[in-house]
């Protein structure tokens, strides 16, 4: 009896210790141990509630980052506003906060297109191969040999009198609120201009996944089972890649932050009554001599977010790398 209830014992010990744990567990336990990644994360959070969630309460509450005070021009921190005010007094903190808004969002829907876009023309590309697959990436290959910058600067220009026909149509005969048309249908040439030539890459990288999962077991088992290729894209391959994914749209976000502010910079970007942190750096960089805050803040947030957003998509790529050794 003693030597049975001693096996006992053992085998449920061993039963505890050999409890498996999922891809994703193992990744979490990863991430947490990126220091570095884990900070990003925190920093993106609070970015993103100060942006989304605390803007648009001090909005409602009254605080208005259009409102101009001449007579309070350059206020210093503290003296009118957290963060003081601008060459026209209008609050400082609102306007960082509402030109986070506008670049987080256009990077954000920018990103959400890319991969929808990159995904599926990718996959399919890489699943059905042959003549079909390589003519579809010889396309990519002559979009990415044009320079990115340039092309989306002349795209955003042939769309936008669409959009603005759009929104005369939405205001005029639909009785749509002004305010709220002019604000989204400036978001929307960029947004579509961005996105409309940023998912070569990811089409790329999906391609190569694609490829090499269609050669796999349960793919060749799903086919033999009369499963029909539609189904086997995007129930088993697709899935199968959103590691990959997840990585690659996080290390997007910045970039596409980045080519936002650089529009808006050289003004061809974000237009009144909007803001973004690109439009508030150039602003802020014609009184670089008079008032240096005026260009720090919108800056400050501006490096933060794109190294929080690489951070925390450098620690997501070695937290989901299939070949990482478990610890």
């Amino acid at each position: 009896m003693a030597m049975t209830s001693i096996a006992q014992n053992i085998k449920g010990e061993s039963l505890a210790t050999e409890k498996g744990s999922s891809l994703w567990a193992d990744a979490y336990i990863r991430l947490k141990k990126n220091k570095l990644a884990m900070l990003g994360g925190i920093v993106v959070i609070l970015i993103l509630i100060l942006c989304f969630i605390v803007a648009p309460i001090l909005a409602a509450s009254g605080m208005n980052a259009n409102e101009q005070d001449l007579t309070n021009r350059f206020a210093g921190v503290g003296e009118k506003g957290v963060l003081g005010t601008d060459q026209l007094g209008r609050d400082l903190f609102m306007r960082v906060l509402e030109g986070g808004q506008i670049s987080l969002l256009v990077a954000i829907m920018a990103t959400c297109m890319t991969v929808t876009i990159g995904v599926i023309y990718g996959g399919i590309a890489g699943y059905v191969g042959g003549t079909l697959g390589n003519t579809m990436m010889r396309v990519v290959d002559g979009l990415l040999a044009m320079p990115f910058l340039i092309i989306v600067i002349l795209f955003r220009e042939i769309i936008t009198p669409y959009i603005d026909t759009l929104a005369k149509f939405l205001i005029d005969d639909w009785g749509w609120n002004d305010n709220t048309v002019l604000r989204f249908a400036n978001l929307i040439p960029l947004t579509i201009a961005i996105a409309g030539f940023g998912w070569l890459s990811m089409g790329r990288i999906v391609r190569s996944a694609a490829a090499s999962l269609s050669k796999q077991e349960f793919v060749e088992a799903a086919r033999s089972l009369g499963i029909s290729h539609r189904r086997i894209l995007f129930r088993h391959i697709l899935p199968n890649m959103l590691g990959p994914v997840i990585i690659y749209a996080t290390l997007t976000i910045p970039s596409f932050i980045l080519y936002e502010a650089t529009l808006s910079y050289i003004g061809l970007g974000i237009e009144p009554p909007n803001s973004s942190w690109g439009k508030l750096i150039q602003e802020g960089a014609n009184y670089l001599e008079t008032n240096l805050t005026v260009l720090a803040v919108p800056a400050v947030m501006f490096s933060l977010t794109l190294f929080a957003f690489n951070f925390l998509g450098d620690g997501l790529r070695d937290a989901l790398d299939p070949k990482a050794s478990k610890d």
